[in-house]
């Protein structure tokens, strides 16, 4: 297991390294295949998790049958935490990209973690407030921004944690179907190929299979504001 991944998670960024590894022995291992459910909305919830390796995309349905992508998780980020507060049914689905491994604690086991280690129960309260403020900043761009800026926020944020810098500029492998990258920035297929299309025509990026090379980030960040 990647150690330096796993203690860049929040759960243990304020732990020393005994601690740590006292408190990952204490954590289930979970492997999933590509598009596996890990947990459906509306499931009784009672344990977060941590990407160790992979990513994981949440998503809900409506009552009519259509699906939004809430967000893509890779590997040192947490999901679940609100069932360790508030243990109750899921708000999202979580499902593997490609091949995944996970590292779960339930809400028992932290319990006692929480009133040894109050600084763990601090970091748990900053990533929820960072999850609080990317839900605001969302629902914002959903009002005030235009497709094409929410795509290019969108494939800069993907950047920040999936990118890799290539001789031609920075390679996105985000896994994600045409379908998948629109529900993301809550948009229809159509809109979104039309503003990556624009967006390859004025040669500020490159499209590839399920991914996309950054060719003018300062381009892409002006279209994003």
């Amino acid at each position: 297991m990647d150690d330096d991944i796993v203690r860049s998670a929040p759960l243990f960024a304020a732990l020393d390294e005994e601690s740590a590894a006292s408190l990952r022995r204490s954590m289930l291992e979970v492997s999933l295949g590509r598009s596996e459910v890990l947990f459906a909305e509306g499931d009784q919830g009672d344990r977060l998790y941590v990407i160790v390796e992979g990513k994981i995309k949440l998503g809900r349905t409506s009552s009519d049958g259509r699906e939004n992508l809430l967000a893509i998780l890779g590997p040192g980020e947490m999901f679940g935490e609100l069932s360790l507060f508030d243990p109750g049914p899921r708000t999202a689905t979580a499902t593997s990209v490609g091949d995944t491994r996970l590292i779960g604690l339930g809400h028992d086991a932290l319990k006692p973690w929480l009133v040894q280690h109050p600084e763990v129960a601090l970091t748990l309260l900053n990533a929820l407030a960072r999850r609080l403020r990317r839900t605001n900043e969302t629902l914002a761009d959903l009002v005030f921004s235009d497709v094409p800026g929410r795509v290019a926020k969108a494939l800069l944020d993907l950047s920040t944690r999936f990118g890799r810098p290539t001789d031609d500029g920075i390679l996105v492998a985000h896994e994600l179907t045409q379908e998948e990258l629109a529900q993301l920035v809550g948009a229809s297929r159509e809109t979104v190929n039309k503003a990556l299309a624009d967006f390859a025509t004025r040669g500020w990026l490159r499209l590839e299979a399920r991914a996309v090379v950054l060719m003018d980030v300062e381009r892409l960040r002006r279209r994003a504001r």
